[in-house]
């Protein structure tokens, strides 16, 4: 992406480039780095939760917490950040901007501090710089500029810092379906990484119109115990659990035209233990990313077919992991390229950059998922790209966060004005 001039116009205007042109970009990083700076993996993000309510309360945008619980599984307890630009007519179109706050733990294999916000060669480094601090700061600035312009939108723009995406459930967006904060959007921006974790290769600029779902079984196999020196007379867990791990990754999984194939991978084999004896017992968790069409009962029934093709001693139960509510899943979804979004997003990026985006879909699971799955909504992703998310040395390429904030920006007027 190409650097929009910096300097803002004196007026309110509806155009989209000058839109983009009210975001500095030497503020935007350095808010970046500011993020960056904030040690935040999920379940712990009360520090960047503050600094972000904080950032907006100074510049008069009147944010207010959203409280996120989830007593049950996670005893999980903290807030979202929302607030809202109103529009002037109730019956245009509502937009959602979404990025969560929270990082994955701290990885030890870090040469320098992975807090440290360094910048070289245009690359932003630090944990979650990428994924996805530097979509945090875009939408954070784009919201902004939008307030400070001065124009009369349309419709609302909804800002959304969550929590715990990074977390096994996603509960901040979950807490805006549940709460029904969302039923009143009719579109959403999600500003995850996106050329990375795409389906094919692509750069920047770039948007995800779409992505596959999850579902994560949770397999309990069981044997028969015996003593370790006589295996035969008993029947073993963790052998006959292997052999089914091996076999699920021979699922016919389902294909699109857009989302590419679903897959299988098996994560997870825990049982046994005792010294000399055959192990009773085992867990088997697989992970199982899937494509539009494939539904729960389709998933569990084809576990269910390799387990009886198997014809295994052992017994099999298929289940999914435990989660909040029975909705809370991943599942796929596609926004159509011909929608109202897709092309105000087209006519930011003209806007920006003077190029046509790239199109593409993501090939993982996120809050996208439940905007575009879930609650219905026309959901693209258009983040800034970067490398080694989750891991020692994640950067983000400066240029990007910038570009993806005018993007941002450019768009809500081209759709909202």
């Amino acid at each position: 992406m190409t650097d929009a001039p910096a300097d803002a116009p004196d007026t309110a205007t509806t155009d989209p480039d000058a839109i983009a042109e009210r975001i500095d970009h030497d503020e935007t990083i350095e808010l970046l780095q500011e993020l960056v700076r904030i040690r935040s993996p999920y379940f712990e993000e009360e520090a960047i939760t503050e600094f972000v309510y904080d950032w907006l309360d100074e510049r008069g945008l009147d944010p207010e917490y959203h409280a996120v619980s989830e007593p049950d599984i996670t005893g999980f307890e903290g807030n979202n950040v929302l607030a809202r630009l109103e529009g002037t007519d109730p019956d245009a179109p509502t937009l959602l901007l979404n990025a969560h706050m929270d990082t994955v733990e701290l990885v030890e294999a870090w040469e320098e501090d992975p807090l440290s916000g360094r910048i070289e060669d245009g690359k932003l480094y630090g944990q979650g710089a990428c994924d996805m601090k530097g979509g945090l700061a875009g939408i954070m600035v784009a919201f902004e500029a939008l307030a400070a312009a001065g124009i009369d939108l349309a419709g609302d723009v909804l800002f959304t810092a969550v929590v715990d995406e990074e977390g096994p459930y996603g509960l901040g967006a979950n807490q805006l379906i549940r709460d029904s904060v969302t039923d009143d959007c009719d579109a959403a921006i999600v500003t995850e990484p996106g050329p990375i974790l795409a389906q094919r290769d692509i750069e920047n600029p770039a948007l995800l119109l779409g992505a596959r779902g999850r579902f994560l079984y949770d397999i309990t196999v069981t044997g028969e115990a015996a003593h370790g020196s006589q295996p035969h007379k008993g029947t073993n867990a963790v052998v006959d659990a292997g052999r089914l791990a091996d076999a699920l990754t021979g699922i016919e999984v389902g294909s699109h035209e857009q989302l590419g194939d679903g897959s299988v991978c098996p994560l997870k084999i825990e049982g046994g233990g005792e010294t000399l004896s055959v192990p009773e017992a085992c867990r088997l968790l697989v992970d199982r990313h899937v494509v539009v069409g494939e539904t729960e009962d389709v998933v569990r029934a084809d576990a269910e077919a390799v387990v009886a093709d198997l014809n295994l001693d052992s017994g099999v139960e298929i289940d999914f992991r435990e989660a909040p509510a029975p909705d809370v899943r991943y599942g796929p979804y596609v926004t159509d390229a011909d929608d109202p979004l897709v092309g105000a997003l087209r006519a930011g990026v003209e806007a920006v950059t003077g190029d046509d985006p790239a199109i593409g879909y993501f090939s993982s699971v996120g809050d996208f998922n439940y905007f575009g799955h879930r609650a219905g909504l026309p959901t693209v992703i258009v983040g800034p790209d970067g490398a080694n998310i989750h891991g020692a040395g994640e950067f983000v390429h400066t240029d990007e966060v910038v570009g993806v904030a005018r993007i941002v920006a450019a768009g809500c007027v081209a759709l909202l004005a």
